[in-house]
């Protein structure tokens, strides 16, 4: 009995590797991986002991440039360095504007106080985004003064940056906003063609993605249902309904307890009209969005994974790939994706 249940133990776990080992696999043929910058190109900070209430703008490291996150300066860098796609935020303003700014609040960036979104944009567009930033505890505040005026609109950026592909965060979590945004993408082709994805809050990211043809977008609580589902269920190959016609964003360090990561698990994602958002590391007790951001961090990224790689550090995208030995498959450096021109994939 107890060699016949060993037996039947080894064929089980021989099925299992058979189903999901990507030694026989290949990620799709000419495929790059496509940079996804988060906040533009901007100010990095001390991320030790981050909580979900901590000004970042107070912890800035010493800088590097004189850019800004979220502003139209920042976002052009970011497309100019290789972006395929710049993450933004937005809050819906009183006056029906969606205000390009990531915190809830005015005070830690700004000169003012109060609630983004309960702000109108004429007053929003009076303030300093550059205000509250030092990198010496309040010594000194290099970019007072530099940033007067520099909160764009959602339209404004994608006015003046028609070439580039945008991932709307939702800040809030009112429909008003998912329901707001598709009425604007429906109403503009050219808006809705820069417009590649939304994420965030869950009801506004469901309003917009019901009321857009084709529009992707995801949310904490789906991406997490995709993920246990994946893990649950994936290795008979199935891939969670949670999981179709979306973004699958994957923390780099826990990637390889996906079945058939990484090329099977990719290619499974695709086959169900998805893709692949691959993250920073992610460890117990962290709040935002870490990157792909070292040269540590892009050595975990499989050598031709040609999904998306989320960064905080686009303007270093490059030479930490080519560092790591990323790249050491392209012959003149790195090659990275763009996306087509068509909102819908």
């Amino acid at each position: 009995m107890i060699r016949i249940t060993s037996v039947a133990a080894s064929l089980v776990i021989a099925l299992l590797w058979g189903v999901n080992t990507s030694l026989f696999s290949r990620f799709p043929e000419g495929g790059a991986p496509r940079l996804l910058a988060h906040r533009g190109q901007h100010q990095i900070f001390d991320r030790e002991g981050l909580t979900a209430e901590t000004c970042t703008a107070s912890r800035i490291l010493p800088p590097e440039h004189a850019l800004l996150e979220n502003t139209i300066p920042s976002m052009r860098a970011a497309l100019d360095a290789g972006a395929a796609v710049v993450e933004l935020d937005v809050h819906l303003t009183p006056d029906g504007s969606f205000a390009v700014f990531h915190d809830w609040t005015l005070d830690c960036r700004t000169e003012a106080s109060g609630i983004t979104e309960e702000t109108p944009m004429a007053r929003l567009k009076q303030l300093d985004v550059g205000y509250g930033y030092t990198a010496d505890g309040g010594a000194t505040f290099p970019f007072r003064g530099h940033g007067i005026g520099m909160m764009p609109t959602l339209t404004e950026v994608l006015e003046a940056l028609p070439e580039g592909r945008f991932l709307v965060n939702f800040k809030s979590r009112r429909a008003e906003e998912g329901e707001t945004l598709a009425r604007l993408l429906n109403s503009n082709r050219t808006y809705r063609a820069a417009v590649f994805a939304v994420y965030g809050g869950g009801e506004p990211t469901e309003a917009a993605v019901a009321a857009v043809p084709g529009l992707e977008g995801y949310s904490a609580r789906s991406a997490k249902a995709c993920l246990v589902g994946y893990l649950a269920l994936g290795w008979s190959g199935y891939m969670p309904e949670v999981c179709r016609n979306t973004l699958v964003p994957v923390p780099v360090n826990y990637a390889f307890l996906l079945w058939g990561w990484p090329e099977k698990f990719y290619n499974r994602v695709q086959a169900a009209g998805s893709d692949v958002i691959l993250l920073g590391a992610h460890e117990k007790g962290d709040t935002g969005s870490a990157g792909i951001d070292d040269v540590e961090t892009w050595s975990m990224v499989p050598v031709g994974f040609p999904g998306f790689i989320w960064t905080n550090r686009i303007e270093k995208a490059r030479a930490y790939a080519e560092e790591s030995g990323f790249c050491s498959g392209d012959s003149g450096g790195c090659r990275f994706g763009t996306l087509p021109s068509s909102p819908v994939r």
